[in-house]
Order: C-alpha cells, then structure tokens, then sequence
C-alpha cells in the first residue's frame, strides 16, 4: 500500500487551521495540526495558513519560530505551502492602514492594498496560471475563492539557471495581483483552495503529489 504524504499544517494561532486540514486530508494526505517544531521539520509537506492582518500573523508565526521552521525545511529543499496571509507575509514587507511590517522575506517585494472600489476582494474569481505550473495542472480554468484586502501586485525577484523559472499566477481585482507563486519547494496561494471546493482539493492533490 502506497503512504500517504505527511503533511504538518502549522498551527500558530491563525483561524482556518482545521478546514486546511480536513481539505489536505481529502486531497490524499496524512495530515496533523501542530506548532511542534520537530514535527513540522520532518513531515512531507509544511502548510502554512494565514487570516487576518499581516503584522498578527507575522508576530505569531516567530512567536513559535515559524520563520526559523520556513527557512530550515526550504534550506533543505523540502516543501512549503502558505495561503492566503500564510502567503502575504513570505514577502519583505506588508503595508496596511499606513503600518509597514516586516515579513519573512522569502522574496523581495511588497503586499499593499488593492486599488480596487470594492474591498475586500471577497468570492469566486479566474485566475492565469502560468505555464508549467504543477499547482494548477488539470485546473487552469476553474475558479477559486478569494477573501482579501492586500495582495503583492509585483514580482522582483530575479531567478537565474540553474535554479528553476518560478511559476507566477495572476488574478485581478482593480489592478492584476499575484494569486499564486511556485518558486522550487516554496509555493503559495492567496486564495484559499480550502474553500473552492473540488477545484481546490484539486489543486492541493496536485502539491501532494509534488512532496515526492
């Protein structure tokens, strides 16, 4: 019988720890929620959720050194998820009612946001999956469920061979932002495929088979 992927969803004070979970587990992971270090060192696949404000998440991820957890697993090539906020914060810097916070800095940039004359940007909406993208193989077409306010409108880090072309995916809601980055073993969705139904447990299914 072939084992299931062991993925840790990171459990840090963020609010949509258990719904992560329970999609995870029906994309075809052994899922467990925990702040455990060493757990979230040794399993297959990290997840890291985010809901609410960029500097909250932030202060609670180093409060159970979830910064020290992203760097060691991503040092060691092994894989990331962060969704939604859980991808705002892998950022530099995050701006929000004029408090700039300083992220994780796994890549260069800034969450600010939207220009948009509806916020937050709240429902269903397209995405444009870039090509040879692992996460949206199969689903390039489906729709996914957004809730948010901020997002990184740009991409800056510059990436050179041998290390492989990051996959960036847009959406748009009043200017184009990125909806999701596949950058090596870290990748992240500012939607939540949590809540979009098969085509998010779809898109999970596609990363669990991306642990190896």
């Amino acid at each position: 019988m072939t084992r299931r992927p062991r993925v840790v969803v990171l459990d840090y004070g963020s609010g949509n720890v258990h719904s992560a979970a329970k999609a995870l587990e029906r994309a075809g992971a052994e899922v467990e929620v925990t702040a455990d270090r060493g757990a979230a060192l040794e399993a297959d696949g990290l997840l890291v959720p985010g809901v609410g404000a960029f500097q909250a998440v932030a202060d609670r991820l180093r409060a159970v050194r979830g910064d020290e957890i992203i760097d060691r697993r991503l040092a060691g090539g092994r894989h990331v998820l962060g969704i939604c906020v859980g991808m705002q914060v892998l950022f530099e810097h995050g701006v929000e009612r004029g408090n700039d916070t300083e992220g994780l800095g796994e890549w260069p940039g800034v969450v600010s946001e939207l220009p948009a004359p509806v916020l937050p940007h709240m429902g269903w909406n397209t995405v444009r999956p870039d090509e040879g993208s692992v996460l949206f193989e199969g689903i390039a077409d489906e729709r996914f469920y957004f809730v948010h306010s901020f997002a990184a409108q740009s991409w800056t880090l510059d990436v050179s061979p041998p290390f492989p072309r990051p996959r960036l995916t847009w959406a748009e809601h009043g200017a184009p932002f990125l909806a999701a980055v596949e950058n090596g073993p870290l990748s992240a969705t500012q939607f939540h495929p949590e809540k979009s139904a098969e085509a998010g447990i779809r898109l999970l299914s596609n990363w669990i088979r991306s642990l190896g």
